[in-house]
Formats: C-alpha cells, structure tokens, sequence
C-alpha cells in the first residue's frame, strides 16, 4: 500500500517502520503523506499503542534535502510552508494521540528525525544510536518542535550546547541527559519494544491517554489548575469499565483484561 514506510496494525498494536534505508528514512513530501494516511488509520484499525521506528541502520536523518534543494541562483524554497504542512502536523498528530506513542532509535535519529523521536512519548534507543541537531550547519533552527522539547528534556544549557554545536549524542547520555527513557543494547531494541507496545495494547488505554495529556499539559498550569484537572480526569475515569475490571482483577488476584473503554 506504501512506497516509503510499512504499516500494520495487530492485537491493538500499531507499527509504522520509515523504509527508506537507503536515504536514513529521511522525509520527501511523498513520505509525509504516507505517515499521515497511516495515523489516520489508527483508531479504524482498533490500535491502542502506535510503536514508530526505522529501518536499516538508521532512524531518520531528517529531511531529505534532495526532495526541497536551492539551486545556485534559483527561487528560494518557503521551508516555512514545508514546516506548517508537514512537520508540524506530524508533531500534534504524535502529541494529541489517544494512545501511548513509542519511538525505537535503531540508529541515527539527525535534524527533524531527532525531534520526532523526542515528540514520541516513550522513547527507546539502541546503544549505537545518536542524536544530532544537525541544523545549525546549513543555517536553521531546530524545528519539529525541537526549540520547545529540548530545553524542558534537557534543559537550557543542554539544549542550546546541541542545538548550536550540533555535536552527536549518544544514546547513553541521551538518558543520562532524560532526553529519552531508556539506552537496551542493539540486539534487545525490537524485543523490548515490542514487549512494551503489547504491554500498552493489552492496558486501561483511557487511562494511559489521559496520563499522558495531563502530564503533557501541565507546564503550562498552575498548581491548582492541575489539581483540578486531575480531579476532573479521576471522576471520568472513575466510571469506565477499565477501572472496575482493575480494580476487580486486583480483588481476585488475576490478571486484568481491559478493553480500553
């Protein structure tokens, strides 16, 4: 059904693999258009957990430069409407989904393949795997919301030492640095992920989505606004039927079966 990316979606699980090894899974239009078709499938197709990663060697480098290149001489490119009608959707979409987003770095993640990666909500990466703002060397800002996430990952001197330098992260300092959740070793990433992305398929998927919009949301509250919401979501959640087989399953010393409902 896609050129550039695979997609399926089983048992409440969706993977959506960039495939295009040979280029690093950088972005073209064409590329774009595919991602968003298949998050448009998600809640169709019944998926509770979309799990994103690359394949080959690396994750996505990014752009791909040869799809929007300056011509010595030529038209500038508007890299602001390439912004507005890909990238940023792309980063709402992962941000605004019911459902945890899980991000495996199997390798290089450079430019908007890096910030896509910490957009996701958990974030997973091969011990070989880096992170490289790469912007800076051909004149621009980290976008994909990479100006707002890497100061309050990282942190301000963190933030703009990467984004300035564009000097490669490891993926062990990522952690260190909480840019991500967790370094595995290479041979452990798919299993790990997978493991993980069963363990959301089969959860309280209300409750999982509501955690994460409220953690989300809430560095732009104040402390009693939060309180609020958090009062607000316990009274919703409450009532579902995924809190009473828990608490069920909890009273009969059995394993839960949520239906994310």
């Amino acid at each position: 059904m896609y050129e550039s990316i695979l997609f399926d979606v089983a048992d409440g699980v969706a993977r959506l693999t960039l495939n295009r090894p040979d280029r690093l899974n950088s972005f073209t239009a064409a590329m774009h258009g595919e991602v968003a078709d298949a998050l448009s499938l998600l809640s169709k197709k019944g998926a509770r957990v979309l799990l994103i990663t690359g394949a080959g060697r690396g994750f996505c480098a990014g752009q791909d430069l040869n799809d929007r290149a300056v011509a010595p001489g030529g038209a500038p490119v508007d890299l602001g409407e390439s912004v507005e009608n890909f990238y940023n959707p792309l980063i709402r979409r992962i941000a605004e989904l019911d459902m945890p987003v899980i991000c495996a770095v199997n390798g290089v993640a450079a430019g908007a393949g890096a910030n896509i990666a910490f957009g996701c909500d958990i974030v997973l990466a091969a011990r070989s795997a880096k992170f490289i703002e790469s912007f800076a060397a051909i004149g621009l800002i980290p976008d994909s919301g990479g100006t707002w996430t890497l100061p309050r990952l990282a942190g301000l001197p963190r933030a703009l030492g990467m984004a300035l330098t564009g000097e490669p992260i490891s993926a062990e300092r990522a952690e260190q640095w909480g840019l991500i959740w967790k370094c595995v070793d290479d041979e452990a990433l798919a299993d790990e992920a997978e493991a993980l992305a069963r363990r959301f398929a089969a959860g309280p998927t209300l409750g999982l989505a509501a955690t994460k919009h409220a953690i989300r949301a809430s560095g732009l509250k104040t402390l009693n606004e939060e309180l609020d919401n958090e009062r607000d979501l316990m009274r919703r959640l409450g009532r579902s039927a995924d809190y009473r087989e828990g608490v069920a399953a909890f009273l009969e010393k059995r394993k839960p079966v949520f239906t994310g409902s």
